[in-house]
């Protein structure tokens, strides 16, 4: 969804985008979706502190409004797009490769946090949530911990397969292999290439004796 790109004209000012409708039954889906695509991009070309209601309304072409009918504040409707680009973007593979399915998924995290406008949306939040406890539980409880519960998934149906131990702690484990891409993401910024990703699978495949299926 945050990938799309934006018009503007050629002073550098944003186009407004068509006008959108809700109607009576509801939430018009065109504008909402029109809402999140603007939050997100107006996120990265202006940071933070650059976007706004009005900004975000304008983007969209809709009632500043009708924004404020679904969300109460700029970060509601940031959390709202970064949520769903989520839900698209990091689901984890099943192909039956516990080796080949890491790789992927790590590399997918790192590009998604590092390098994806969502990525962008990301660091914002956290910022936020900095300074913010009551975004910041509800932070936690929107993404993170659903988050955790992607991340461990593909360690969950190692366990099922009976390729991992059924009394592993899939939660420290879990945090082994996602926990420095983080902190290079958020903390370091040190790089974050599958040469980094691979080399965070190749010691989890060694600790408990795995290895790729040819």
């Amino acid at each position: 969804m945050a990938r799309a790109t934006h018009t503007t004209e050629a002073s550098g000012t944003s186009r407004p985008g068509p006008r959108h409708h809700g109607n009576r039954h509801g939430r018009s889906e065109e504008a909402r979706l029109a809402v999140l695509h603007a939050a997100d991009g107006l996120l990265v070309e202006k940071g933070f502190a650059g976007v706004t209601m009005e900004g975000i309304a304008t983007r969209a072409g809709v009632a500043k409004q009708t924004i404020y009918r679904w969300w109460s504040t700029k970060t509601d409707v940031l959390m709202d797009a970064f949520l769903q680009d989520v839900a698209e973007d990091l689901t984890a593979r099943d192909s039956g490769d516990t080796a080949r399915d890491l790789r992927v998924y790590l590399r997918e995290l790192a590009w998604f946090l590092s390098a994806s406008d969502p990525g962008a949306v990301f660091r914002a939040l956290i910022a936020q949530a900095q300074h913010d406890p009551v975004f910041a539980q509800e932070f936690r409880s929107r993404y993170l911990d659903e988050q955790r519960r992607r991340d461990r998934r593909l360690l969950e149906r190692a366990v099922e397969r009976g390729e991992l131990p059924p009394d592993l702690d899939l939660t420290a484990e879990t945090d082994q292999l996602m926990g420095p891409v983080y902190y290079r993401v958020l903390v370091t910024d040190g790089p974050v290439g599958k040469e980094f990703t691979d080399r965070l699978v190749d010691a989890f495949l060694a600790r408990h004796g795995l290895t790729a299926k040819s």
